[in-house]
C-alpha cells in the first residue's frame, strides 16, 4: 500500500490547480462539507420520529466512537501530512498534526453510513456526498490516500456495528430510548407537539 500511496496522492493533487471550478469545489467539500452532515443530522432530528431520532442517535456514537478510534490510531501510528514532507498543491491551510487516518474521513463515513443503514435511497446521496469529502481531502493536499482509506473503513465499520448492536440489543435500545425520552421531556416544554386534528 505504501508503494502506491504517494504515487495517487500526486495523482490526484497534481490536478488540484489545474481547474479553478473543481478546486472551489473540492475546497468547499474539505473545509464545509461537514456542516452539511450537522445540518442533515439536525433536519432528521427535527422530523420528531422516534425512528429518525433513533438514526441521529446512532450516527452521532458511530462518529464519536470512529473518532475516538482515530484519535487512538493517530498517536499509535504518526504519520506527517503531505504537505510537512513533500512539495504539494495545497489549496488549504492546515495544523502539521497526524495525518492518519482521516478524521473527516472516518466522521463523514460514519453518519452517512448510519443514515444508509436507515435510509437505503436517500442514503446513497449521504455516501456520496463523504467520499466527496474523502476525495476532497486528497485535492486539497492535507491527506494522502491511505489515511482517507483507513478513514473510510474506519467510519463504515463502526456505523454498521453501532448499528447491530443497537438492532439486535435490547439494553442499547432502551438506553437510546431513554436518551430520546430524556430529550422529548425538555423539548415539550418549550415546543408542544401538536397531533392530527388540534387547533
Amino acid at each position: 500500500m505504501q508503494s502506491i500511496d504517494y504515487p495517487l496522492f500526486q495523482a490526484i493533487n497534481g490536478m488540484a490547480g489545474h481547474f479553478a471550478l473543481m478546486d472551489a469545489i473540492m475546497k468547499f467539500l474539505s473545509m464545509d462539507g461537514e456542516y452539511v452532515f450537522f445540518l442533515g443530522i439536525t433536519m432528521y432530528w427535527f422530523t420528531r420520529t422516534e425512528f429518525n431520532r433513533r438514526m441521529v442517535v446512532e450516527a452521532l456514537v458511530a462518529a464519536c466512537a470512529a473518532l475516538g478510534a482515530s484519535s487512538v490510531l493517530g498517536s499509535l501510528f504518526y504519520r506527517n501530512r503531505p504537505f510537512v514532507d513533500h512539495h504539494v498543491h495545497l489549496l488549504i491551510q492546515h495544523a502539521a498534526n497526524a495525518s492518519f487516518p482521516s478524521d473527516h474521513a472516518a466522521a463523514s463515513f460514519a453518519v452517512a453510513t448510519a443514515i444508509w443503514n436507515s435510509h437505503r435511497k436517500e442514503g446513497r446521496a449521504w455516501l456520496a456526498l463523504a467520499a466527496g469529502i474523502t476525495v476532497s481531502r486528497v485535492w486539497t493536499g492535507v491527506h494522502y490516500p491511505l489515511d482517507v482509506l483507513s478513514g473510510f473503513i474506519l467510519g463504515t465499520g463502526t456505523a454498521v456495528a453501532i448499528h447491530a448492536c443497537h438492532a439486535n440489543s435490547e439494553p442499547i435500545q432502551r438506553v437510546f430510548i431513554q436518551i430520546i425520552r430524556l430529550y422529548e421531556r425538555i423539548e415539550g416544554s418549550v415546543w408542544p407537539r401538536r397531533y392530527k386534528g388540534e387547533p
